[in-house]
C-alpha cells in the first residue's frame, strides 16, 4: 500500500484576485485532481500578521464548493534564518495556519531559510534560529491538526547559504516534532545537486523517511546562473533553471524515484505545473497516478 493519498495541482491568483484563484481551482478540479495546493500568499489575506476577515470569508466559501484535499503554500519569501524579519515571518505563518484550519487544509508549506553571502559567518546561529522557529510554529500548528512541511530550495545567488536536501532532513530530525515533516521538491533538489556536485538520488533518499509532502514538476537540473532569458520559453528551450515543466518534458527519472523511495503516511503528490501548461496538465495527472501505483506495488 502506498503512503501517497492524493494527487493534484498548485493554484494561485496570478493577478491577486480571488476570482483568478477560483478560475484556476475550477480548471484543475474539472481535470480530475483530487488535491489542490492554494498559494494563499498570492492574495491579500494577511496584513502585518493579521487575517483580513472580509477577505478570508469569501475564500472559505470558495473552498467549500469543491470536494478535494486542500494544502496551503505559505510565503514563498519565507526565511526563518533572517533575524530581522523573523518575528513578522512567524506572525504571518501562524495566520496562515489559522487559514489552513478554516478551509480544512492539513499541510502548510514552509520554505527552508537562507543567508546572503555577507551573512555566512552566522551559519550556525541561523540553523539554530530556524530550528527553534520551526518548533514554535509546529507547536502552534499541532493545535489545529496542521502539519508544517519544510521544503528544500535551491541556491539563487552566489555565496548564498542554503541547506541541501540532506541537511533539510537533518533539520526535521533535530526539531523532532510530530507536526513537522520534510517536503521534497524534486526539481529543486536536482538543481541544487548539480550546482553543488552532489548525488541527486542520495540527497532525496536522505529526505524520504521524514517526508510528508511532495512537489513534483520536471526540469533538467541545469542551474540558471547569471543567464537571463527574454521570454520564459527561452529558458525552456535551453533547459535551464526551475522550469516547472509538465512531467516528461524534462529528464527527471520519475519511475526510478517512485519505485525506490518511500514516504510518510498521508503524503500528497502536488504538481506545481501551472496554467501556462493547462493542455498538458491532464497527461501529467495521469502520469502522477501511474507513479502512485508504482509506489504502491513496488
Amino acid at each position: 500500500m502506498s503512503s501517497l493519498i492524493a494527487a493534484g495541482f498548485a493554484v494561485e491568483a496570478a493577478d491577486g484576485r480571488l476570482s483568478s484563484l477560483s478560475e484556476d481551482l475550477r480548471a484543475v478540479v474539472d481535470l480530475g485532481a483530487d488535491a489542490v495546493e492554494l498559494s494563499l500568499s498570492s492574495l491579500d489575506l494577511v496584513a502585518g500578521g493579521r487575517i483580513i476577515e472580509e477577505r478570508a470569508a469569501p475564500l472559505v466559501d470558495l473552498t467549500r464548493q469543491h470536494n478535494v484535499t486542500y494544502t496551503v503554500h505559505g510565503l514563498v519569501s519565507s526565511n526563518f534564518m533572517d533575524p530581522d524579519t523573523l518575528p513578522f515571518q512567524m506572525q504571518a505563518a501562524k495566520a496562515l495556519v489559522n487559514l489552513c484550519d478554516r478551509i480544512g487544509a492539513r499541510v502548510l508549506v514552509q520554505h527552508g531559510g537562507f543567508l546572503r553571502a555577507e551573512q555566512i559567518h552566522e551559519r550556525a546561529g541561523a540553523d539554530q534560529r530556524e530550528r527553534e522557529a520551526l518548533h514554535e510554529l509546529a507547536d502552534y500548528a499541532s493545535c489545529y491538526g496542521v502539519r508544517i512541511a519544510l521544503e528544500n530550495i535551491f541556491s539563487t545567488a552566489p555565496g548564498q547559504y542554503r541547506q541541501t536536501p540532506a541537511e533539510i532532513a537533518r533539520t526535521v530530525k533535530a526539531v523532532n516534532h510530530p507536526a513537522l515533516v520534510a517536503l521534497i521538491d524534486f526539481s529543486h533538489a536536482y538543481l541544487e545537486a548539480r550546482y553543488r556536485g552532489l548525488d541527486f538520488m542520495a540527497e532525496i533518499a536522505a529526505m524520504a523517511p521524514v517526508t510528508g509532502h511532495l512537489h513534483v514538476h520536471d526540469s533538467f537540473g541545469r542551474p540558471q546562473g547569471f543567464y537571463e532569458a527574454f521570454f520564459p520559453q527561452e529558458a525552456v528551450a535551453l533547459g535551464i533553471g526551475d522550469l516547472h515543466l509538465p512531467l516528461g518534458w524534462g529528464d527527471i527519472a520519475w519511475e526510478t524515484i517512485f519505485s525506490d523511495l518511500r514516504f510518510l503516511p498521508g503524503t500528497v503528490l502536488m504538481m506545481e505545473i501551472g496554467e501556462r501548461y493547462r493542455q498538458e496538465q491532464a497527461a501529467s495527472l495521469a502520469r502522477a497516478r501511474q507513479l502512485m501505483s508504482l509506489n504502491a506495488t513496488s
